[in-house]
């Protein structure tokens, strides 16, 4: 099976991420994004089965479990709790497993950041169990816990902080998972539709507050047959496109060209770790690719879903249009054409800049934090060229300015570093 995609990097994700810490919160499919950036910030690979599948283990690709997961029961109950985190010499990356956008949990999460280390950037998700799990009439607890959310985050975050919402990816009409206990499977079928009306509202929301919009619902909408048996969760290759596009979008929004020339990967069910570029070795599961340098239409990669067909995609076609919606349940697109506790705080303490440290034990002390911005004082061995502003196709909204200071002030020339800002 061959896609058309443009992959970031592990050079390009480690340059750009360089001194700075992310923080990923959601659900399951927000742990495999968490997972499948670590991965990247270390090597050309795909994220396995195996690891795509698993929860709460002691240690993935050098991270470690700070709380909750296998330290505690392991269950699927709207108090589950998961912490990651990935540290090395300068890059720092930690996960929150979250049921509920706001919450008494989610308190605690925003205190670890108020009395913290500052994220440089914040990928956020919560949908499928905020509609499903907590109350039938959903809708006004939804829309008031976004505001709550959205209203705490933006009084902590300084104004450089990066906060990304990524709305939803699309569910099956059949769907089973963690979350889908047995008291609410009877809202199975129905809970594709809630899925969109839930990203209308929050990505209005997010909007408003002025948070980036990530539609990843959109993006996957042509691309069900990267969706598992379970109806809900996404193969390691849609993860290595939503990295790519949560990476592209961050080099977008802090002035950076990144070049992410298309590129076909040939790409079966991954079983095992697989290198995935043509300059990396090419074991069974994984063909060579080839870069296309001349333009292609920004549509081509959904298009081609399309027609499985012509690409030996047995019994897709049935598949894809038994998930079709129908057409006037999306009419709020017409008038959108751009949708397209401090128990944390030991691990909020480590300084990505910093060698290595050991995380404490569960019983960890309250650390003062260090000053909010990174120190860029590493050279990397490339640089990349400053943005220059156009419309981004996978953003809901156009670009508003936004303060955020250079991470590659050594290669930036004078005529760009204005006041020490992009913009």
């Amino acid at each position: 099976m061959k896609e058309i995609m443009k992959c970031v990097s592990h050079q390009q994700a480690s340059q750009l991420l360089h001194n700075k810490f992310v923080v990923v919160l959601g659900d399951s499919i927000q742990r495999s994004v968490y997972k499948d950036l670590v991965l990247l910030l270390q090597k050309e690979k795909y994220l396995t089965l195996k690891q795509l599948k698993s929860k709460g283990e002691m240690s993935f690709e050098q991270d470690c479990l700070v709380e909750g997961g296998c330290l505690r029961e392991m269950h699927n109950g709207t108090e589950y709790q998961e912490v990651r985190q990935f540290q090395s010499t300068h890059h720092l990356v930690r996960f929150y497993f979250v049921t509920r956008i706001y919450s008494r949990y989610m308190q605690s999460i925003l205190e670890d950041f108020r009395h913290g280390l500052k994220p440089d950037v914040v990928i956020v998700n919560s949908c499928v169990w905020d509609v499903s799990r907590y109350n039938n009439k959903w809708i006004d607890d939804y829309k008031e816990n976004l505001h709550r959310f959205f209203d705490e985050l933006s009084g902590i975050l300084p104004e450089e902080t990066l906060v990304i919402w990524t709305l939803t990816m699309p569910l099956a009409e059949r769907i089973k998972g963690g979350f889908l206990v047995p008291e609410i499977e009877h809202k199975a079928p129905q809970l594709r539709y809630d899925v969109i009306e839930a990203n209308y509202y929050s990505g209005t929301v997010a909007d408003a507050y002025g948070m980036d919009v990530l539609d990843l619902h959109f993006q996957f909408r042509f691309s069900l047959h990267h969706r598992t048996k379970d109806g809900v969760h996404w193969n390691a290759l849609a993860h290595r496109r939503i990295t790519s596009l949560l990476l592209q979008h961050t080099a977008q929004a802090w002035g950076v060209i990144m070049s992410c020339p298309l590129t076909a990967v040939e790409h079966t069910e991954v079983t095992v770790q697989q290198p995935i570029y043509r300059h990396a070795a090419n074991p069974t599961g994984v063909g060579s690719t080839s870069n296309y340098h001349y333009p292609l239409p920004i549509n081509y990669f959904s298009n081609m879903e399309r027609h499985p067909a012509q690409r030996n995609y047995s019994g897709y076609r049935e598949e894809f249009f038994s998930d079709s919606l129908p057409s006037s349940y999306l009419n709020f697109e017409v008038n959108n054409p751009l949708l397209q506790t401090y128990r944390h705080e030991a691990a909020g303490a480590l300084r990505p800049a910093l060698p290595p440290q050991p995380l404490p034990s569960a019983n960890r002390q309250r650390h003062k934090h260090g000053q909010a911005g990174n120190g860029f004082d590493y050279r990397p061995p490339h640089h990349f060229e400053r943005y220059n502003e156009y419309h981004h196709q996978n953003v809901v909204r156009s670009r508003q300015s936004r303060r955020h200071y250079a991470p590659y002030t050594h290669h930036r020339p004078n005529q760009y570093s204005h006041n020490g800002s992009y913009y």
